[in-house]
């Protein structure tokens, strides 16, 4: 840990305490990694140090931490964990009052604080207490199977749970049985060491939950990164539904309710637009991270989505991967079909998503001089988007985007085209402009 250290999550801590005013209570949370119990303490010691009283959860997902805020009247809370990172890598998450992410400007406030030192510390007699809740983790279970319990149930089918040795392993298969599904599960032990695979739910470290629901027979499989804020899902044949089809599925079912804007990100597939325009919806894109923020700067969100990740209003105002498990199991048990053919009349279309790693201190140098070959290399564009990156949009509906990384020292390249032969096209191209630039750095 040379980043995030003990001594940095104790002034994290601190600071958090002073932001709140020294008042009320701050839930903490952890995930399964071995260094997330000795973090989560040195959070609590700031917060207790700073005069604010600690609920300690333990080890709960992400979206337990998120929707334990609004239930217990929190001041704020903080969530131990690295997400979809290797075991060796971890980190903080805070979350307002309504389990909301922190805004770009509470990020602002909590920095300014503590890298200004203006953290204040209680005198003895008023220093934090920590007090130990786990019973709200069995408050969140009951509330998911409470309000997604099937109507009419057609059918018991089979799925296949995934959690990657996280924080969800004693969550999701409870939830998918109570919801009335067989549920297999895999790697649904809790180890911080991620010993079934790596915990970012990508095809590539899916093979085996593939493999087991075709071979079990399983209508559907589910997989969770570290925390359970992300869900992939495998059909009935082994393969694996593209996330932005997942959100294009979610985006439908919120506009079949009411009409409204969906939001998501940079990086989506052009399948969003069609769904929601065919739908009377509107569709906002921003940046990769930051679809929270819309949903108190844009009116009428009724969903915001990334690639595995969702936020519905209704349920809450934070990514949850198994609400999202849950509203598929639902329907599963009540039309009786499988899970490709909920998805029949969402669009799929081809896509390519690569990454190069580069020095940290070159990163945005480098990928600054990639956006302007690109815009040599793709003169045909019919619009580009530079919030985020930068996207080209060809008048076929093809796109590319170059990035960089927010959490890894790496240049992230995507891709899309209505047909294979169109993407092969251009992500040929774009892989040799990103080589090209980054080998210039790599001679130097």
């Amino acid at each position: 840990m040379k980043q995030v250290t003990p001594e940095l999550a104790y002034k994290i801590g601190l600071s958090i305490a002073t932001m709140v005013g020294a008042k009320g209570h701050v839930n903490v949370g952890y995930d399964t990694r071995v260094t997330s119990p000795l973090l989560a303490n040195s959070i609590s010691s700031g917060l207790m140090a700073g005069g604010v009283d600690v609920f300690m959860l333990g080890i709960v997902p992400t979206p337990v931490l998120a929707y334990s805020n609004p239930k217990t009247g929190a001041k704020n809370g903080v969530v131990v964990t690295a997400s979809h990172n290797p075991p060796s890598d971890n980190g903080i998450k805070c979350f307002g009052p309504d389990g909301m992410e922190y805004t770009v400007d509470l990020e602002r406030e909590l920095e300014e604080i503590l890298f200004n030192k203006r953290y204040v510390y209680a005198d003895w007699m008023n220093v934090g207490r920590i007090i130990y809740v786990p019973e709200l983790l069995n408050n969140y279970i009951d509330d998911v199977v409470g309000r997604f319990q099937p109507k009419a149930p057609k059918c018991r089918p089979k799925v296949v749970i995934d959690c990657a040795n996280g924080s969800a392993s004693n969550v999701t298969p409870l939830v998918l049985r109570k919801l009335g599904l067989k549920v297999l599960s895999l790697n649904s032990h809790q180890d911080g060491f991620f010993p079934g695979r790596c915990p970012e739910p990508r095809p590539d470290a899916l093979v085996d939950l593939a493999k087991l629901v075709v071979a079990s027979g399983a209508v559907a499989g589910f997989a969770h990164d570290g925390d359970a804020d992300r869900l992939s899902v495998i059909a009935e044949d082994g393969n694996c539904i593209y996330n932005d089809r997942i959100i294009a599925f979610f985006a439908k079912l919120k506009l079949e309710e009411k009409k409204g804007t969906i939001v998501t990100t940079i990086d989506t597939s052009f399948a969003i637009d069609e769904v929601v325009e065919r739908l009377g919806g509107k569709v906002v894109r921003t940046k990769l991270g930051k679809t929270h923020e819309a949903l108190k700067k844009i009116d009428n969100v009724i969903l915001a989505g990334e690639p595995w990740k969702i936020i519905d209003p209704d349920w809450g105002l934070w990514v949850d991967g198994i609400y999202q498990a849950a509203v598929i199991s639902k329907i599963l048990v009540e039309t009786g079909l499988k899970v490709s053919e909920l998805f029949k009349d969402i669009p799929s279309y081809p896509q390519d998503r690569f990454s190069f790693r580069v020095p940290e201190e070159l990163k945005n140098e480098i990928t600054a001089r990639i956006h302007n070959k690109m815009r040599t290399v793709f003169p045909n564009y019919e619009s580009e988007w530079d919030f985020d990156g930068l996207r080209l949009n060809m008048p076929d509906k093809s796109w590319v985007l170059v990035r960089a990384s927010g959490t890894e020292a790496k240049i992230r390249g995507y891709c899309e085209a209505s047909n294979k032969k169109r993407l092969k096209e251009i992500s040929e191209k774009l892989r040799k402009i990103m080589v090209e630039e980054i080998s210039k750095y790599r001679v130097k």
